[in-house]
């Protein structure tokens, strides 16, 4: 995976809101200059994140939200819905990755392949045609997602460019909630991937590192400008938000 630096970055998981993980990540990205930076994280219950281009969605995944019994945000990332609910996310940084999507979907991904051979699920790319017409990001495999030896798509991705640089969002599906799936999207759970979460962070982020053996990776949590930059930035939003009647 090529880049310019010297070092990489690696944040410390947590778990929290999905307003906050999002902006987060597009901080992250527009702050981000030359070291590339992963983050694994979980959601503070159950959450449907939007494509960052996403217009449409049903009307009940909005009365759900209004009744709080989801949380619904856009994503600073393309694609369609995603349900983060039982699962592990994941948020790269990649500055000067290569310009071709597709090729930077492959080269972006190989690690999440490498580190599930070792636990002994191995994954390959999709090949269903990209398309817009299912809201559900788990209703369909592109070229862009990861898939088991059943056919069961693994790991969802999007991404967005920002000025030469490539924030690619993954969702790791792992035990999806089976009566919560059937209420959102009126079809069955994928069935569970059967993996120890922390395990599988553990394996993921040693699979990363070999993927940049040129990289020195640093642990490092957020430093207090980053800190107080996410809490305007979630202030500014909250602001925003309470003057409109829906997302």
């Amino acid at each position: 995976m090529p880049t310019t630096a010297t070092w990489g970055r690696l944040l410390p998981s947590f778990t929290s809101d999905g307003r906050t993980q999002m902006v987060l990540d597009r901080l992250l990205l527009e702050q981000t200059i030359h070291t590339p930076v992963l983050r694994f994280y979980r959601w503070d219950g159950p959450w449907l994140s939007l494509g960052r281009h996403q217009r449409d969605w049903p009307q009940h995944w909005t009365d759900l939200a209004r009744s709080n019994q989801i949380g619904l945000v856009r994503r600073p990332s393309g694609g369609q819905t995603v349900l983060h609910a039982g699962g592990l996310t994941y948020a790269l940084i990649w500055p000067s990755a290569p310009r071709r999507r597709r090729e930077a979907y492959r080269q972006a991904c190989q690690w999440l392949i490498h580190g599930f051979a070792a636990l002994g699920m191995p994954l390959h790319f999709g090949d269903e045609p990209a398309g817009l017409s299912e809201a559900n990001c788990f209703s369909s495999c592109t070229a862009a997602d990861l898939v088991d030896s059943q056919g069961i798509k693994r790991v969802g991705s999007a991404q967005r460019w920002l000025h030469g640089r490539l924030l690619q969002h993954g969702e790791i599906l792992l035990d999806p909630p089976q009566a919560l799936w059937q209420t959102l999207f009126g079809s069955p759970a994928p069935p569970s991937a059967e993996l120890e979460p922390h395990k599988l962070e553990t394996t993921l982020v040693d699979a990363f590192k070999e993927s940049w053996p040129d990289l020195s990776w640093r642990e490092q949590p957020l430093n207090p400008g980053e800190l107080q930059a996410l809490e305007a930035s979630l202030a500014e939003e909250l602001e925003l938000t309470s003057m409109e009647p829906t997302i």
